[in-house]
């Protein structure tokens, strides 16, 4: 399937490791220049190069931290003289869950709660914001924002209040501004292999006391039965990113691989 995204610009936050650099690599291979954006130029620099040698695409690498207003609004204007367009807009700089301990009631302060939300939720306004007048002079666009599972199920306070509040983002967008031409969709995660994956299967494993390969394995509760690969977020994303997504607008999809015994309707 020929997905049309030749020759269209992309931004991906959060793009210079894990989901946001599988996505980054995934719509370059499909044609798309990409303009990669994260806090750390060193890591940036690296990811850029990788990506530009495997796909033959231009990667624009660009610092920025997306809970800084200014700092979105600069990155953006950037973005778009580099490219000389925007098209695509994926939202994916947050704080990674699931990595660690989750603070009960009584460990969550304020600066914990509102970093969190300030880098994700209003971080991925603040792109949406920026990128939207672009966009809506050409009538046409995405915005992909990569939320996560925990906005439906408990467990994690901050997990699932930042990823219902992405989701409410997302449809508020959707309405404003599917009349002009702009799709705006949102990707649950599960539990998703990335670089950080191993460290993590080795913590959990000493914490517990058993193998690595046990403590994978304890893991996982998806119907697939394995980890879900960062690359398979990406395909999804590909697609969303492309005109053939046209059908899908304001909403989620969900993407741990099956929830067991859950109806979403």
């Amino acid at each position: 399937m020929d997905l049309e995204l030749a020759g269209k610009t992309a931004i991906v936050t959060g793009g210079s490791r894990g989901i946001g650099k599988a996505i980054a690599r995934e719509l370059a291979g499909e044609g798309v220049d990409v303009a990669i954006v994260a806090r750390a130029m060193d890591d940036l620099k690296a990811s850029a190069a990788e990506l530009a040698e495997a796909t033959g695409r231009r990667i624009v690498p660009i610092v920025a931290d997306t809970g800084d207003d200014a700092a979105v609004k600069a990155m953006v204007d950037q973005a778009a003289t580099e490219l000389g367009h925007l098209d695509i807009l994926v939202n994916c700089a947050a704080a990674v869950g699931g990595q660690g301990a989750v603070p009960k009631l009584a460990g969550i302060t304020d600066d914990l709660f509102w970093s969190d939300v300030n880098v994700k939720v209003m971080g991925y306004l603040r792109c949406a914001r920026e990128v939207a007048p672009h966009m809506s002079r050409q009538h046409w666009g995405r915005i992909i924002n990569v939320s996560g599972l925990a906005a439906r199920s408990t467990g994690s306070f901050v997990g699932s209040i930042r990823n219902v509040s992405v989701v409410a983002l997302t449809k508020n967008l959707a309405d404003e501004l599917g009349p002009q031409g702009i799709n705006v969709s949102v990707i649950h995660p599960g539990l998703t292999r990335t670089e950080k994956t191993p460290g993590v299967v080795a913590a959990l494993a000493e914490r517990q006391g058993i193998s690595q390969a046990d403590a994978e394995k304890r893991m996982v509760s998806n119907l697939v039965g394995r980890w879900i690969d960062a690359r398979e977020i990406a395909y999804i994303a590909t697609f969303l990113a492309s005109p053939k997504s046209v059908a899908i607008n304001g909403d989620v999809i969900a993407a741990g691989g099956g929830a067991r015994g859950s109806i979403y309707y």
